[in-house]
């Protein structure tokens, strides 16, 4: 059945007049409500107002309009049923082959800070979704259905099939469909979100609402990006999902240039990497293995960043993750191709560092758009339920920082110090990491006690021929006695960033004291599970 007759209603305009200019180009009837039906009108397009269409005015303020016969009949009458068709024919009921609705702006609405809680119950659309829900339902068979647009993106395959066939291929409107109930599902969670986030039982109509943090029903809706070989091992399924809203500057925003598929612990250690490296101002370079950075370094070019950063562990840093937060060029990708890698990932690439990458068919070399956006909620499953937090995107500068020894930290131990704050924050608890001259230079990760983190940093360093004499040492979380410390000076440190609390930091401040070197507390922790 041809598309003869098109409702459009829309608060997202982008495109809605070209794409009704298209549909009265090809012979389809418009139906239209409000402003979306004033806009087209403006443009010199003949569109019949629902009202007038249903033979019943708006009422309620406009919340009654198109909840009527007229709209839902032609709706929801299944195209292959003579008895739906003849009833139709009966009442007077025209067929509405095509819908295109999108909903009122609720999220947005209840994001501003002055939204009132009026404001917020005014922007739940009703009827939007009821027709939404009513031609998706409908989409038919191989022999018609109602096309169901919610998205300005799809305006331009709708009309590539009218040209085509005169309708919509039953493909097409499935796909359509099925994009809706994502659409009205992520909706209704928007707005059960809100709801329960409020604190007030009666909370008043023209003020702004106080809100939880955490609501009591939380929806949370993710878009599947690829189904992934296996999980972390072979036995597990896997498959990977990315939120649609995500900020830019997140690993969900990569592209692809070349390489094998993605698997699971790609992207988890891809993640990891680029969490870290993005956090640098200057020329960064951040090798990972199994989540955790075995090399980081900064410097004045992405190839001096990589050889440092490839001092601190060459072992571990085979097979592993490897992310800049500069354009690779030549020399650097020259570099990399000398060790077995699994991932790069960049802002950008140079054409001749992809000309030379692509002889390394296996490697899977990623492009990530540089950006300070962070996911609005950390999760984890546990066990019948989730865990849930805000990100930890606490940072700490020098101004923040408490000297708390005798000895104060020179101007290069603090830059040191810092530097070796930042890398322990993306290290697994408990972490400890030596670092000198904007590289790392141990790291102890993940141990079961902070002293034996301390001790595998310090094998470390001397495994890969560095020396910790004169370096700086970070430790994820407090010394909860002097020993760890010992260990940290005994192994060449002169200077320690640590964030303090502990019941015995008179015992590890005095320590510091008996031993000659400078420590600073942050009073804030980075555990990292």
């Amino acid at each position: 059945m041809k598309i003869k007759t098109a409702l459009l209603s829309v608060s997202d305009k982008d495109g809605i007049v070209e794409f009704a200019q298209a549909l009265a180009a090809r012979g389809v009837r418009l139906l239209s409500t409000g402003g979306t039906a004033k806009l087209l009108a403006q443009a010199g397009l003949k569109v019949t107002e629902v009202a007038k269409h249903t033979g019943s005015p708006e009422i309620l303020d406009g919340r009654v309009k198109t909840l009527h016969p007229k709209i839902h009949g032609g709706l929801l009458a299944r195209r292959d049923s003579d008895e739906h068709m003849a009833t139709l024919k009966k009442h007077k009921i025209d067929r509405i082959d095509l819908l295109v609705v999108n909903l009122y702006p609720f999220r947005q609405t209840v994001a501003k800070p002055d939204c009132t809680f009026a404001d917020a119950v005014e922007n739940i659309d009703i009827g939007g979704p009821a027709m939404l829900r009513a031609a998706a339902k409908n989409h038919g068979t191989e022999e018609g259905g109602v096309t169901v647009v919610i998205d300005p993106a799809d305006y331009p395959d709708v009309l590539k099939e009218i040209d085509a066939r005169g309708s919509t291929s039953f493909g097409l409107r499935l796909k359509l469909a099925t994009k809706v109930y994502a659409h009205t599902a992520a909706y209704d969670g928007a707005i059960a979100n809100y709801l329960s986030s409020l604190t007030e039982a009666e909370p008043s109509q023209d003020a702004v609402p106080a809100r939880s943090t955490w609501p009591n029903v939380l929806t949370l809706q993710v878009h599947q990006q690829q189904v992934l070989r296996y999980g972390e091992n072979a036995q597990q399924l896997s498959a990977f999902y990315t939120d649609p809203s995500r900020p830019v500057g997140l690993l969900g925003n990569f592209v692809q240039l070349q390489g094998k598929e993605l698997s699971y612990n790609n992207i988890a250690d891809s993640d990891a990497a680029w969490d870290c490296v993005r956090s640098f101002t200057s020329h960064a370079c951040v090798i990972v293995k199994h989540a955790n950075p075995c090399g980081v370094a900064t410097a004045d070019s992405t190839l001096e960043a990589y050889k440092k950063a490839f001092k601190t562990d060459p072992t571990s840093a085979f097979g592993g993750i490897i992310a800049f937060n500069r354009k690779v060029d030549l020399a650097t990708a020259q570099a990399i191709s000398g060790q077995f890698v699994e991932v790069l990932l960049a802002p950008a690439y140079d054409k001749d560092a992809l000309a030379l990458l692509a002889a390394k068919k296996n490697v899977r070399v990623l492009r990530v758009p540089m950006g300070t956006g962070q996911n609005d909620i950390d999760v984890k499953r546990v066990g019948g339920g989730w865990l849930i937090q805000t990100p930890d995107s606490g940072t700490t500068a020098a101004k923040d920082l408490r000297v708390v020894t005798t000895k104060q930290p020179t101007p290069q131990q603090m830059a040191d110090l810092l530097f070796a704050w930042k890398v322990a924050k993306f290290v697994k608890s408990n972490a400890i990491v030596f670092c000198g001259d904007g590289m790392t230079l141990g790291v102890g990760a993940g141990q079961m006690s902070r002293i034996d983190s301390a001790r595998i940093a310090s094998i470390k360093a001397e495994n890969a021929g560095l020396t910790l004499k004169g370096s700086a040492v970070a430790s994820d979380a407090f010394f909860p006695f002097r020993d760890g410390l010992d260990v940290v000076i005994d192994a060449g440190a002169t200077c320690v960033i640590q964030p303090g609390g502990s019941m015995r930091d008179d015992e590890v401040i005095a320590a510091a004291n008996e031993r000659g070197i400078a420590m600073v507390l942050t009073g804030m922790r980075h555990f990292r599970h």
